[in-house]
């Protein structure tokens, strides 16, 4: 995969040359907006909201809104004075503890992968990262956009993970959130006894998008002009009365069951399994 940025990790005195590339990738069915008439695609125009004449790119200025109906128009010339000196480094600021860092701050990972001749001070980094459990907090100018960036160790892999600055999150405080006083011990001791029911190690194979296999099976039948078949769910029924101590016991007695099938399906594949046959010793 081509490289997203080139540059260097600096720490101390330390220069690391690495490329920056793609951790994730989009998995998304697209679509095109098409005529229904003739099946022709639509295109985009940039319309004026005052007259609804298309505006060509030329007479298209930027604006900031700073009041209702009220802009400060900025030119390519306002931008390139605002605009931070161009950067080639990832100057890593401080180390903390990932647990010290709340998620929400977490937005977009990267490969840090290093480049000619950096492979050793890149090791080095990466394993003393790796014991001391640290983060390795930064900034980064990517396409003219300063971001702040987490450098953490994944396997064998350094990766960058873009951050959000502390404005751009919403404070808790701005929304309702209901007290612990509201839960009854009886109540958490079940909710804790289904968590431990229901733990299991991490695997991302298990989780799939849903919506994506049903869409792609609707668009593979209807290429074959047939109509796609699909499991009719089970009804559920609520009494509209929410009895928490009754749906805990429930789940716990579904949790159980499925625990105990899977034990017996174990111990009947085992049992079905016959013992190597024993070799008969040779008379002397």
């Amino acid at each position: 995969m081509a490289s997203i940025w080139k540059g260097s990790i600096t720490f101390g005195l330390v220069n690391i040359p690495v490329e920056l590339k793609t951790a994730v990738r989009a998995d998304h069915i697209s679509f095109r907006l098409l005529h229904q008439e003739d099946l022709s695609p639509i295109k985009y125009e940039r319309v004026c909201q005052a007259d609804g004449d298309p505006v060509p790119w030329n007479e298209i200025v930027k604006g900031y809104e700073y009041e209702k109906g009220k802009f400060v128009i900025m030119t390519d010339e306002d931008f390139k004075t605002a605009a931070l000196e161009q950067s080639k480094t990832i100057d890593i600021l401080d180390f903390v503890k990932q647990e010290e860092i709340d998620p929400r701050y977490f937005e977009s990972p990267y490969y840090l992968v290093p480049g000619k001749g950096g492979e050793k001070p890149y090791a080095l980094l990466r394993e003393a990262i790796r014991k001391s459990g640290a983060v390795g907090i930064g900034k980064v100018i990517i396409r003219q956009t300063q971001h702040l960036a987490a450098v953490k160790v994944i396997g064998d892999a350094m990766v960058l993970e873009i951050m959000r600055f502390a404005n751009e999150l919403v404070d808790p405080s701005e929304y309702s959130f209901p007290s612990r006083d509201t839960v009854r011990p009886q109540e958490l001791q079940m909710a804790e006894q289904l968590i431990d029911n229901l733990a299991e190690p991490f695997d991302p194979e298990r989780y799939t998008d849903d919506y994506r296999v049903n869409l792609m099976k609707v668009i593979k039948a209807k290429m074959k002009g047939k109509k796609p078949k699909f499991e009719s769910p089970e009804e559920t029924h609520d009494s509209g009365v929410l009895d928490l101590m009754s749906r805990l016991r429930a789940s716990l007695e579904e949790g159980n069951e499925k625990k105990g099938a899977v034990r017996t399906k174990k111990k009947t594949v085992a049992a079905t399994r016959k013992p190597a046959a024993k070799k008969k010793k040779k008379s002397a």
